[in-house]
């Protein structure tokens, strides 16, 4: 799903550029994940109810390399803990991967975890790390596809993306028509599929 959504928020030549850029990375079989243990961190805060001191201690645990990039993305996680309120009253809750067909492609999707509220409401989250915020495209494509399949995900689950940097949490345009955002994901999905494969010519 990351792919894919990165994709579709690219425009001209730098959509071609990207998909030769991910196909020669699948093929090298890279692509360490670096933020799986600020998720841990997170995580671990919201079960344990503690405030935050897993993120502020995951920092002094990563390698030197990475301390810049927790260090950039600690005080959004910390923002966004906070904005879930008292934390007594929220849980965790276990998300399930979803294959979403889109198209002639099939996109995995993959909440980082699932919350559950005292008052009944559930969210699956996925989280946003890069340097720049999500665009409009991005957003709108990962919402769509995770609304789309949370029976399979969460049940009775609201899809949200927390943009990390900023702890900003986004939610899905109500104004949107899904018949659009399907018909716009299809010809994106057509598009990748092409180019996918003249990289591989």
């Amino acid at each position: 799903m990351l792919g894919f959504t990165r994709y579709v928020s690219r425009t001209g030549p730098a959509k071609a550029t990207f998909v030769g850029g991910l196909r020669k990375q699948r093929e090298r079989r890279s692509g360490f994940n670096p933020h799986g243990q600020l998720v841990k961190a997170l995580k671990a805060d919201i079960a344990f109810r503690t405030g935050g001191s897993y993120l502020t201690g995951v920092v002094g645990l990563v390698k030197d390399r990475w301390k810049p990039l927790y260090g950039a993305l600690q005080s959004g996680a910390r923002a966004y803990l906070t904005s879930l309120g008292d934390l007594e009253q929220v849980s965790l809750a276990q998300t399930r991967d979803a294959l979403a067909p889109v198209g002639p492609l099939v996109v995995k999707i993959n909440p980082h975890f699932g919350l559950r509220y005292e008052d009944g409401r559930r969210e699956a989250v996925r989280l946003h790390f890069d340097e720049e915020p999500p665009c409009p495209e991005a957003a709108t494509a990962m919402l769509h596809l995770m609304a789309r399949h949370m029976d399979q995900i969460l049940p009775n689950a609201e899809p949200v993306l927390v943009d990390v940097r900023r702890g900003v949490t986004l939610r899905a345009d109500t104004a949107a028509k899904p018949g659009d955002v399907e018909s716009w994901l299809a010809g994106e999905a057509a598009a990748f599929t092409a180019m996918w494969s003249a990289t591989a010519a």
